[in-house]
């Protein structure tokens, strides 16, 4: 087996922050220079490795430590214990316009990031074109940086991220920001790497993304890790964490202070003097899925194409739920998303029921989808509870048809027989 091409062992990292500060040379003077300040764990012995041309994916909620460890990967901040080993040259896309000079041109800005990055003059200039393409700010190159929109400083920094031909290439959250076309460009890019064998971690809250990209997916929180699974795994395993919080994983609010700048330090207001407030005491969950299985009107472990399903759930409410929607997707094995569905609003009633989703018909070609169930407030509201997945649909073709979806296709020859036209 290859060496691991990232080791990352028994890895902390300790802020301190700061109660009060002295800004007075009389205060600093009474107080002999000492300003009193509290620890604040960022990283709590984080270990893991990453093989070369993996892709791992790094999921967690805001403040859980997930650009933190990536700062520690990069070398930007070292860690207060553990150990980090690196195989390879590295280049990283940590945050909006990060080692940019704002007073710089953009022209100026590529070689002085590049070359921060490891790569000579000549090999610049030889790039420059190819990453000033990629970026599109052909017409604004040579103006201050200071003056670029967040679109335009993401496509900078991306674009010489990527042209550096780096060994590994650490992401946090840049896909997220661009229009779409240049997500998909980034995305193409990404891919391209990968088949080139290069190793990547990457921070995302897009599951979707998670799914598309990543061999597993380590979950964060708190500083420590969760579980390192198969993306599918991992992000069940991440929505978990936040229905035992009662967040909602439509739209996660920041639940722990923002995480610290590279000087480690960070103001106490942002705590109200609290370094490490107690966990929020998980509510009880008013319906929980369970027991899932699919009927079908045949005996074969397996549908065809075009066949009816039902997938069968039992729910156990502990008090009536009012105006709740019950949601169903169908993923791909790749991890593409096939389907994704809200029903009408409805009231679940205590006690245990069956619900049942049904399908008049499947209309997929040959592999094996998952299917996810959930009850949500409508609207893509609150979560209140899941199952991922819940079950998996097999499907065989017998035909000849090829491709994902079974589409209906009949085939006519219409003909007009004129005079003198030979027999049919």
């Amino acid at each position: 087996m290859s060496a691991a091409v990232i080791e990352v062992r028994e890895v902390s990292k300790r802020f301190r922050l700061y109660q009060e500060k002295y800004t007075s040379l009389k205060e600093r003077l009474l107080h002999a220079g000492r300003v009193p300040y509290s620890d604040f764990w960022a990283l709590r012995d984080i270990e893991i490795d990453v093989a070369p041309g993996e892709t791992l994916g790094i999921l967690g909620r805001n403040g859980c430590g997930k650009s933190t460890l990536l700062k520690c990967i990069a070398g930007i901040l070292k860690p207060t214990n553990g150990e980090i080993r690196l195989r390879g040259n590295l280049a990283a896309m940590l945050e909006l316009g990060a080692g940019f000079q704002p007073e710089l041109s953009g022209r100026e800005n590529i070689y002085l990031n590049a070359s921060l990055l490891g790569m000579p003059r000549r090999e610049i200039d030889k790039r420059f074109d190819e990453i000033v393409a990629f970026a599109e700010l052909e017409e604004f190159i040579d103006n201050q940086v200071r003056f670029y929109s967040s679109g335009m400083y993401v496509r900078l920094g991306f674009a010489v991220a990527v042209n550096v031909d780096p060994h590994i290439l650490l992401v946090d959250e840049v896909l997220a920001v661009g229009d779409e076309r240049f997500q998909q460009k980034c995305m193409q890019r990404i891919h391209d790497f990968q088949n080139e064998g290069r190793t990547i971690v990457v921070v995302s809250h897009a599951a979707d993304t998670m799914r598309q990209l990543c061999n597993r997916v380590m979950v964060m929180d708190a500083g420590q890790i969760v579980t390192v699974a198969p993306p599918g795994e991992a992000i069940r395993s991440f929505r978990e964490v936040l229905l035992d919080l009662g967040e909602n994983t439509a739209a996660i609010p920041p639940v722990a202070p923002q995480e610290p700048a590279t000087d480690g330090t960070v103001a106490a207001a942002q705590l109200d003097g609290v370094v490490q407030p107690a966990a929020p005491q998980p509510p009880v969950r008013k319906v929980r899925l369970s027991g899932a299985r699919v009927e079908t009107t045949t005996d074969r472990p397996h549908l065809y194409p075009g066949e009816p399903a039902c997938v069968v759930v039992e729910a156990d409410v502990t008090e009536p739920l009012h105006g709740v929607a019950l949601g169903c997707s169908v993923w791909g094995s790749n991890g593409s998303l096939i389907f994704d569905r809200d029903g009408e609003a409805m009231t679940l009633p205590a006690g245990r029921s069956t619900l049942r989703f049904r399908f008049a018909s499947i209309p997929l070609l040959d592999g094996s989808y998952s299917v996810n169930l959930r009850v949500q407030d409508p609207g893509g509201g609150a979560v209140h509870a899941r199952l991922e997945p819940a079950v998996s649909l097999v499907v065989e073709n017998p035909g000849t048809s090829t491709g994902m979806v079974a589409l209906p296709l009949s085939l006519e020859i219409e003909h007009e027989h004129r005079p003198g036209d030979p027999p049919a």
